[in-house]
């Protein structure tokens, strides 16, 4: 199943939620992960993701993430405010940093991150890892000398045409 989106009338909260475990469901069956994931735009329409890691080679293509690209791909827009993420499972760090950059409002998920660890995707790393220090940290994350660090950044300040975001 691609990550097209749907367009039509939002329908009750329950359902959306329930239309997320459905996803996910479909999507083992597909052989994919047990994850699906649906986005409601402030004026109701729909898009709808699942996990496509394994099929795409891609660790960045969980279902939320999927349904945040849909929506934003068929609006035009990076800005999903007024939003609603619908999850099968509670989403990972990686996906709820995702639903904040895109300024979604709201995220409801259905099983949580001990269902997840219980079938073998224990996210509890990803969480500890931010909970640890810096310096304490398996995978070192350090910055390092450049000869013009802030250089980007200086760039984008004096560039009329951006697009703030």
């Amino acid at each position: 199943m691609d990550t097209l989106p749907v367009a039509r009338t939002a329908e009750p909260t329950t359902h959306h939620l329930d239309r997320a475990v459905a996803l996910a469901v479909e999507n083992v069956a597909r052989a994919g992960g047990p994850f699906g994931a649906v986005v409601v735009t402030a004026d109701g329409q729909v898009f709808e993701g699942v996990n496509r890691v394994t099929s795409s080679n891609d660790p960045t293509a969980h279902a939320e993430v999927q349904a945040i690209r849909a929506a934003c791909t068929a609006l035009g827009t990076f800005d999903l405010s007024g939003a609603t993420l619908w999850s099968s499972c509670e989403p990972c760090p990686m996906c709820l940093s995702s639903a904040l950059w895109a300024r979604v409002e709201a995220v409801h998920f259905a099983a949580d991150r001990h269902d997840a660890a219980a079938a073998g995707f224990d996210d509890a790393v990803f969480y500890d890892f931010f909970d640890t220090a810096p310096a304490d940290r398996a995978m070192p994350v350090r910055q390092a000398a450049a000869g013009a660090p802030v250089a980007p950044f200086d760039a984008w300040r004096s560039h009329a045409a951006r697009v703030d975001y």
